[in-house]
């Protein structure tokens, strides 16, 4: 019997190598977008602009992704009437909501704290999918796997100067928001993607959302009028291509596989950010720290997605 793909996307190694790819994507983004901000000469207190930033990158990100559906099957994609209103409201807190209270969190927090509040997300995403899918229930191996995912990223920010317990609503709150958007948005996804083609969505989400922000980008005051050189084309268009193929695969990923199996990787994302800045900014993090941290969050990924797991 001829096997179809959700067979072999269900594959623990196929699921590992695809996700540990949209990660890696997802991780560059760090070091692109500070070397964007430099290039579109982005002030680090201008939101505003920031945001229409983001506004291009994910709308770009969209016409890429719909061109390559619209290439795939050959003629114009179009998603069925009932499922529209669903996948613009997924577009709204996945790509908007998510990327707004971020980049003003970011902004008023910080990076140390910046980078495990995000990492909180893929907690959150296990956490909701216990109550909201039956299928989906805690168990012992989930949470020890989340423990050690969660302090793999506490690892990689860790300071010998203590730790910072400040608390501010428009800093680690906005985080902590931006994390749950992104939660709500993965069992979102994986509703949406059992009744239409989850490239197609992450396509329509992209570009909604995006469009959005590039709305809201421009009444923040927003500005980018530098910037728009060789060199600033292509990052920008390297950006929408990680959004691209990053959330594309993590959307395919969840249509075939239970969410905490999937959303255990996400734990690599930072580790990822701070591996490649150190190759292209030159940055310090090739240390024993940050190697444990590697090692802690992959163990965290074995222990949840262990075949003894039934979830």
């Amino acid at each position: 019997m001829k096997k179809d793909a959700g067979h072999y996307l269900t594959n623990p190694w196929i699921l590992g190598i695809l996700a540990v790819i949209s990660t890696a994507l997802w991780g560059s983004a760090y070091p692109c977008v500070k070397s964007g901000y430099e290039i579109f000469q982005i002030a680090a207190e201008d939101i505003g602009s920031k945001i229409l930033f983001a506004g291009y990158r994910f709308f770009l990100a969209g016409i890429m992704t719909f061109a390559f559906v619209w290439i795939l099957k050959k003629k114009f994609p179009v998603p069925a009437g009932k499922m529209i209103p669903g996948i613009l409201g997924l577009g709204v807190v996945q790509t908007t909501i998510q990327y707004i209270f971020f980049y003003i969190g970011v902004a008023n927090t910080t990076g140390v704290k910046g980078s495990i509040i995000s990492a909180s997300n893929s907690f959150f995403t296990i956490l909701l999918a216990h109550f909201f899918m039956k299928s989906e229930k805690l168990n012992v191996q989930k949470c020890v796997g989340c423990l050690l995912g969660f302090g793999g990223v506490i690892l990689t920010n860790f300071s010998l100067n203590g730790w910072d317990t400040s608390f501010s609503v428009q800093g680690e709150g906005f985080l902590f928001i931006s994390a749950l958007a992104y939660s709500v948005a993965s069992l979102w996804s994986k509703r949406l993607a059992q009744r239409e083609d989850p490239i197609l969505i992450t396509a329509l989400q992209l570009l909604f959302g995006g469009a959005v922000l590039i709305l809201i980008g421009c009444i923040s005051g927003g500005r980018i009028v530098r910037g728009f050189n060789g060199s600033g084309i292509v990052l920008l268009l390297y950006m929408a291509f990680i959004s691209s193929a990053a959330f594309s695969i993590w959307t395919i990923l969840l249509k075939y596989n239970p969410v905490g199996k999937v959303a255990i990787y996400g734990f690599m994302i930072p580790v990822f950010g701070v591996f490649l800045s150190a190759i292209f900014l030159r940055e310090n993090a090739f240390t024993l720290r940050n190697l444990g941290a590697l090692i802690l969050v992959s163990a965290g990924i074995i222990v949840v997605n262990r075949r003894k797991n039934h979830m």
